[in-house]
């Protein structure tokens, strides 16, 4: 009986402590947030964020990118995983395979994260309305308004929650850091990729970046409190 009132102890101290780091990570992702808004709506970056766009291009024809002719190729095809088709896909997956699974709590969680997602990216984008760069650097189509990048906001969140899914069904903690670090690495490739195609500034990006996670981090913190011990 002892033993099982030190392992609750230990679990709960473990719980609590995991509980007030998400708190922080989310305070910081949403200081840095308000940061990034008040300098683009005061200016205050754009000229250093045209500069490092301009630089991205061929000195020759601003029109290419510099570098190999594959490297465009390749940060379309990293971009298109953060797009609404390849978004929508994994996440009705999920859903549907938590679903077989009898997971009615998981499924409404990642549907939860990812409809309140992209309700906040387009809140976001009309709210702000910044345009974007200027058309001669796109090196694809965009209809969207350019702050923050929906991008990179939506894949943090779809990523994040299904890496979190994916850490509740192993107990290594190596296994779980493992799928939270793809999911941080698939964001983080898709908002350069971005950049790299001239449809973003880094601020649409970092600023995307930092709503992503918070909101990810959010969703995931509600369920953690919320749901019962999986089984």
């Amino acid at each position: 009986m002892l033993d099982r009132v030190r392992l609750w102890r230990r679990k709960t101290a473990r719980t609590n402590l995991a509980f007030l780091a998400g708190v922080g990570i989310v305070c910081a992702c949403l200081s840095l947030f308000v940061a990034l808004a008040n300098a683009v709506r005061a200016g205050e970056l754009q000229s250093l964020e045209e500069r490092i766009m301009q630089s991205l291009r061929s000195p020759g024809d601003p029109r290419l990118a510099r570098g190999p002719a594959w490297l465009e190729e390749v940060a379309q095809d990293i971009s298109a995983l953060g797009g609404t088709t390849v978004l929508t896909l994994a996440t009705v997956t999920a859903v549907s395979y938590l679903l077989l699974l009898g997971r009615r709590r998981p499924a409404l969680f990642v549907s939860a994260a990812v409809i309140g997602g992209t309700a906040l990216s387009s809140g976001l984008k009309a709210f702000f309305a910044r345009a974007r760069p200027d058309t001669w650097l796109h090196l694809t189509p965009v209809h969207s308004a350019s702050f923050p990048s929906g991008h990179s906001l939506l894949s943090s969140v779809v990523y994040l929650t299904l890496g979190v899914m994916l850490s509740r069904l192993v107990s290594r903690r190596a296994q779980k850091l493992f799928f939270i670090f793809v999911a941080l690495t698939l964001s983080f490739l898709i908002g350069l990729s971005r950049v790299f195609l001239g449809v973003h500034y880094p601020t649409d990006v970092l600023s995307g970046w930092t709503a992503g996670i918070a909101w990810a981090l959010v969703c995931a913190m509600v369920f953690a409190r919320r749901a019962a011990p999986d089984r």
